[in-house]
């Protein structure tokens, strides 16, 4: 196995940096664009979701890369995910996610929340009134069912807590394979992980810099004092000692830049080598809890009232 994957539970393994295709707003020639860039620079791993809107623009690049022989379908690894209007016919989503990337599997199916919504909500910040109660058994049965059929070749789960994890195994006959989780050097989620690793479950970073950038994130890790000292100490960047922390944990990162200088600079924190004083550094960072991504906890009109009810709420 290259050291730049890891193998997953279900035996297969998955590039330990994936682009995301996230966006605000979303450009659909910007992120082909992106995605033809990175495919150039050794990009393998790409991450998208019905909720974004980038399946098609990711679908475009890449099948132009494969009919122009510079890449085949077989390198490549593709994570989508099943949003919370869908849990009644994860497999049916699952098809038109295909649909609109014109593959004819995915490498990994990931429940985007632990949130059941009415069909026809289709945009990332519900109202009160758009939540149904979630039957977790039923949508993993039918991510089950997409993994029978061979639309994809793992399953899993994203924005899981250590409760909801315990929950699903309970009742899965195949575990998830991933749980997708913001998590970077002031959010560590080791509770988690270690959660996740006593059952085999790999953890897969989103927002590993701390979301710098987009309107919920945050610059708080990159402009962190004791990050910048390490990057200096390493002729490194902030992003890259973060980005190498995360991969020092066993977890894989999705960064989302499209800028190509950025593109190439996270690449590069494989190449970083972090010594026990900067992660013992990094350890005494302070846990900063915001809600991030892209379905918010609304105070005023969420059934849940702070990420933690969202995520330990007994069901």
């Amino acid at each position: 196995m290259r050291s730049n994957h890891v193998r997953l539970n279900c035996g297969i393994t998955m590039p330990l940096i994936g682009l995301g295709t996230y966006s605000f707003p979303n450009d659909k020639k910007r992120t082909e664009l992106a995605v033809h860039n990175a495919l150039e620079m050794g990009y393998r791993h790409f991450d998208t979701a019905k909720i974004y809107g980038s399946e098609p623009a990711l679908g475009k690049a890449i099948n132009e890369a494969i009919c122009e022989g510079e890449i085949e379908r077989e390198d490549l690894f593709l994570t989508s995910k099943l949003w919370g209007s869908d849990h009644h016919d994860p497999v049916s989503a699952l098809k038109q996610t295909l649909e609109k990337l014109g593959m004819e599997y995915l490498d990994m199916y990931l429940v985007h929340w632990p949130v059941k919504l009415k069909p026809w909500v289709n945009y990332p910040v519900p109202n009160e009134d758009d939540f149904e109660k979630l039957d977790l058994e039923s949508t993993w049965a039918g991510m089950e069912k997409c993994l029978e059929m061979g639309l994809c070749r793992c399953i899993g789960v994203s924005n899981f807590s250590s409760k909801k994890i315990e929950w699903l195994l309970d009742c899965a006959s195949t575990p998830p394979a991933v749980n997708q989780v913001e998590m970077h050097p002031m959010w560590k989620q080791g509770r988690l992980r270690k959660t996740c690793g006593d059952h085999k479950i790999h953890v897969s970073a989103y927002s590993p810099l701390g979301g710098p950038g987009n309107a919920w994130g945050s610059t708080a890790v990159v402009n962190h004092p004791i990050i910048q000292l390490i990057a200096f100490k390493h002729n490194a960047t902030p992003a890259q000692v973060a980005l190498k922390w995360g991969l020092s944990k066993g977890s894989s990162v999705i960064v989302k830049s499209f800028n190509q200088e950025r593109m190439r600079e996270n690449l590069g924190s494989f190449d970083l080598r972090l010594d026990n004083e900067d992660m013992l550094e990094i350890e005494k960072l302070e846990e900063m809890k915001i809600m991030r991504g892209e379905f918010h906890v609304n105070e005023t009109t969420s059934p849940y009232k702070t990420i933690e009810e969202l995520w330990d709420d007994e069901i």
